[in-house]
């Protein structure tokens, strides 16, 4: 099954011809490959954005969240049992991201993701701060608010909920199936091992970590009948990778003023 990375390295891959649909478009960009059923995820995607705030680059880094759809790599839900495994042990790890072991009835847990990266996608057409927060809002109702984020009506209240949304134009996106097309060009993009797992980010130079930060293994076996262990985590690492995007992102303004 593919589920969560051991690593939590950088390494550096050069683009090639034709660009690599992994990497961002753009030197201000960093793209998160990930879902929004796995925990590790959960971690990296609140490291990102603390990380960013408090090196005062919202301005100048901006977030290309995509879909890592695990239900589509494994041919199966991401099991309840795995996930709960993991609660306790990367709730240890970044409690303040948010999160609480489901509480509500078994036939009420989520069955699929798909719908609500869906809705991530859509939300681009409006503004990357609005996929951004969308993105983010998912995470929370899932893992820390028990909400079940498979359901359309559900989307569009956490949509709303964000305040950075027009849940219509939203809700319209959704209906219309406009940003399933982007959903499945990311799966392709990430098949075959191109995308080592959820979370992996890239950066526009090809700079990209797997998990960044932590290292872990299984005991008693794998996702939904052991439990992960941390054998290391290491949190500097997002600060290495937005600092390193923003030399990107500056170089890219320098070559642009010099071509004008």
């Amino acid at each position: 099954m593919t589920h969560d990375a051991t690593g939590g390295t950088v390494t550096h891959e050069s683009a090639g011809t034709p660009p690599d649909p992994r990497l961002p478009e753009t030197p201000d960009t960093i793209a998160v490959f990930t879902d929004l059923n796995c925990s590790f995820a959960h971690v990296a995607v609140y490291r990102l954005h603390q990380t960013r705030r408090a090196l005062g680059l919202e301005d100048r880094i901006r977030f290309d969240f995509r879909a890592f759809p695990l239900e589509l790599f494994n041919r199966e839900v991401n099991a309840r049992p795995g996930v709960d495994s993991e609660i306790s042990v990367l709730g240890a790890v970044e409690p303040a991201a948010g999160w609480r072991l489901w509480q509500g009835p078994d036939w009420t847990y989520p069955v699929t993701t798909l719908a609500a990266l869906e809705a991530v996608q859509a939300a681009k057409a409006q503004s990357w701060h609005a996929s951004e927060q969308l993105d983010l809002a998912l995470r929370r109702a899932f893992w820390a608010q028990g909400r079940c984020i498979s359901l359309r009506h559900v989307i569009l209240d956490i949509a709303e909920e964000t305040g950075a949304v027009d849940v219509d134009a939203l809700a319209g996106a959704l209906d219309s199936g406009s940003a399933r097309a982007a959903i499945m060009a990311q799966y392709e993009a990430a098949r075959e091992g191109r995308v080592t797992c959820s979370p992996h980010v890239f950066l526009h130079d090809g700079t990209n970590s797997a998990n960044p930060g932590i290292e872990a293994h299984w005991e008693n076996g794998g996702f939904g009948t052991g439990y992960p262990v941390i054998d290391k985590d290491g949190p500097e690492i997002y600060a290495d990778l937005l600092n390193h995007a923003a030399s990107l992102a500056a170089e890219g303004r320098q070559r642009s003023e010099m071509a004008d």
